[in-house]
């Protein structure tokens, strides 16, 4: 497919445009990654030029497009028990703890496809195997989401799973649907998703958490736009909670709101 050349004059106004929706820093290195990605969307609607899509998308009326270019430009790469210690954390350090009380609920804040979000599930119901539990997934990008809400993947990209959970909570797929697996029912209907742009003030109603992981998705943005997010997650951390973030990402400078409790991980006063 040939692609459309973009002007260093529209490159920037898609770099402003995503920055304004996501929060999202477009380096001037990703100029050929949104080329790649968008050509197909102007060939669709059968226009010629990066400007003329600009416009499509900036007179705000039509926000299935401007949906379309979100998905295509942000990055979701993920897969199952990403940064295993923050998972041993939570085992050791925070489930083995936990003495009741209400139900036990955790936000996969920037999960993606899911696979952040179920990991999580298999641990709660793991170690919290009487105590009720909920996990909550979010992302910008529906693409994703809709992905995340079927728990159906390849069983290429599951190599995290310990071996015993993959039996217990994962179903291998069969016929046409081999070299796949499913995430079981009884996890599925106890992890929710949802649409939600961080760099907004949440106003979906999804209560309060325990636990908020917040991972690999800090280094996409610029110190304004990380205090913006850290600012608008807070409020629903609980007292005591928990905050983790990724292992190339810290929140000095960030807030002064969060307790460091070891490098990545900051608890709530």
């Amino acid at each position: 497919m040939n692609e459309t050349a973009i002007t260093n004059q529209e490159f920037a106004l898609f770099q402003r445009l995503i920055y304004k929706i996501a929060g999202i820093s477009l380096s001037d290195a990703k100029k050929v990654l949104l080329v790649g990605r968008l050509t197909r969307r102007l060939k669709l609607h059968g226009l010629e030029t990066f400007t003329q899509y600009y416009r499509m998308l900036a007179d705000g009326g039509n926000a299935e497009e401007l949906q379309a270019m979100v998905d295509l430009l942000t990055t979701n790469e993920t897969y199952f028990f990403r940064e295993p210690q923050h998972f041993d954390f939570l085992r050791d350090d925070i489930l083995h703890r936990r003495r009741g009380g209400s139900p036990f609920r955790v936000w996969s804040a920037a999960s993606s496809s899911g696979e952040e979000a179920y990991s999580l599930a298999m641990a709660l119901a793991e170690h919290l195997p009487d105590t009720p539990w909920e996990v909550i997934g979010s992302d910008i990008s529906t693409h994703v989401l809709a992905k995340a809400a079927t728990g159906h993947y390849p069983l290429a990209r599951t190599d995290g799973i310990p071996p015993a959970w993959m039996k217990k909570y994962c179903l291998k797929g069969v016929r046409s649907h081999a070299g796949t697996l499913l995430i079981v029912p009884e996890l599925r209907k106890r992890t929710h998703f949802y649409q939600i742009n961080l760099t907004q003030p949440v106003t979906a109603d999804i209560g309060e958490f325990d636990v908020i992981f917040l991972r690999n998705v800090m280094i996409y943005f610029d110190p304004e736009t990380k205090r913006k997010v850290v600012h608008n997650l807070l409020p629903r951390l609980r007292s005591g909670g928990y905050f983790i973030i990724g292992h190339s990402e810290t929140l000095n400078g960030i807030t002064d709101r969060l307790q460091a409790i070891r490098p990545t991980i900051y608890q709530k006063p």
